[in-house]
């Protein structure tokens, strides 16, 4: 007897219930790297359908840079900042300051 991987668990409790955002945020990261289009979707319900859902902001972001679409990511970006700032996620707001400055070309860092 096999055991179900990690996508197949997650794809199960997602069937339960399909509106957990933490199932639905789990799912988005499993997909992000293989399949970047479908972990997108899952992205998408989260800044619909659980837009106080923090962590979503930054990867969202990440992955519509990654797609070329840097304006969107910087929309993306800026509402996490506020999404953080107002339930008091400073971490978090700091990683979303960083990758906004870094989409809009901000970032001083030496190369």
């Amino acid at each position: 007897m096999s055991t179900p991987s990690r996508l197949q668990q997650l794809l199960a409790f997602y069937e339960e219930d399909p509106n957990d955002a933490f199932t639905i945020y789990a799912l988005a990261t499993e997909y992000r790297a293989a399949e970047p289009l479908r972990a997108w979707e899952f992205y998408q319900k989260l800044l619909t359908g659980h837009p106080d859902y923090v962590g979503t902001y930054y990867h969202a972001g990440k992955l519509l840079e990654g797609f070329g679409k840097k304006d969107e990511a910087e929309q993306v970006y800026r509402k996490g900042l506020i999404v953080s700032r107002k339930a008091g996620q400073l971490h978090a707001a700091s990683e979303l300051q960083q990758a906004l400055n870094s989409c809009l070309g901000l970032d001083y860092e030496d190369d």
